[in-house]
């Protein structure tokens, strides 16, 4: 036994390896998470190299797209769209979508309309050759603690919706939501939608529970729901409208991801 420690470290290493890959379940969510970073760090020097001949083009991100959509067959994940008829028009929109871990970018890839593109933390900007695909593929920063650049930024995407028919996805609640509902919406996605007056098209994830749980360390095969809802007209809206419709989209999509959520966490208890 010594000699073959001695003699073949690298093949004791890669059953150690897979022992504990077996039969400890957080680390097998540390080696899939990892995993997951480096799949989306190393596309980034492809999607750079392939998008740099036209440089920043919104059209580059059918590159990054198709580099990405191997990961959910990676790790076991279905995905149902629901509503796909509700991404049929082809006029410039706002998309809203709940944010709840960083499996988002692999499931809203899954379904990301032609010509549109996520608005972003500026901090992902310097984050190596990932920050450099995402601004090649027409990401649009902003700085959340500048906002008066923040505004004059949106102000700027407003203006350049019609012009360039774009589409533009946003997660109204700011941030990661682990809670198993949806955080208060921030305004920014309606007052943008209001002053280019675009319709807004909500889309719902279901909860991950049933697959993925960060606390609990699990991430195992699994399903889950994409909910397309109808649009949301703008036309005729003003600023003192956006509360309102702020809240009526909340609504709506809270009322949603509770009633497809039920759904998955229902099919995984079968």
């Amino acid at each position: 036994m010594e000699f073959f420690l001695l003699h073949y470290p690298f093949t004791c290493l890669f059953i150690l390896f897979l022992v504990l890959y077996q039969v400890k379940p957080a680390f097998r969510f540390f080696c899939k998470m990892t995993f997951y970073k480096l799949w989306f760090f190393t596309i980034s020097i492809g999607v750079v190299i392939l998008s740099l001949p036209r440089g920043r083009n919104v059209e580059n991100m059918r590159i990054f797209r198709t580099l990405v959509l191997p990961l959910k067959y990676i790790f076991g994940i279905q995905i149902v769209v629901k509503g796909k008829e509700n991404f049929r028009t082809k006029k410039p929109y706002v998309l809203v979508l709940n944010h709840q871990t960083s499996l988002d970018i692999m499931v809203l890839l899954d379904i990301l309309p032609r010509r549109c593109v996520p608005v972003a933390k500026k901090e992902i900007l310097y984050m190596g050759t990932f920050g450099l695909a995402c601004w090649l593929v027409g990401t649009i920063f902003i700085d959340r603690k500048d906002k008066e650049g923040s505004i004059k930024t949106l102000t700027e995407v407003a203006q350049s919706l019609h012009k360039d028919n774009l589409r533009i996805l946003i997660f109204p609640e700011g941030t990661r939501n682990h809670s198993g509902s949806m955080l208060p919406f921030k305004r920014g996605a309606f007052q943008l939608a209001v002053k280019a007056q675009v319709p807004i098209i909500p889309v719902v994830f279901s909860s991950y529970n049933s697959f993925y749980n960060q606390k609990e360390k699990r991430f195992t095969p699994g399903s889950l729901i994409i909910q397309i809802l109808p649009e949301v007209e703008t036309l005729g809206l003003g600023p003192d409208d956006v509360p309102k419709l702020t809240e009526q989209v909340r609504d709506s999509m809270l009322t949603t991801y509770q009633g497809i959520s039920g759904m998955t966490n229902g099919a995984s208890h079968q």
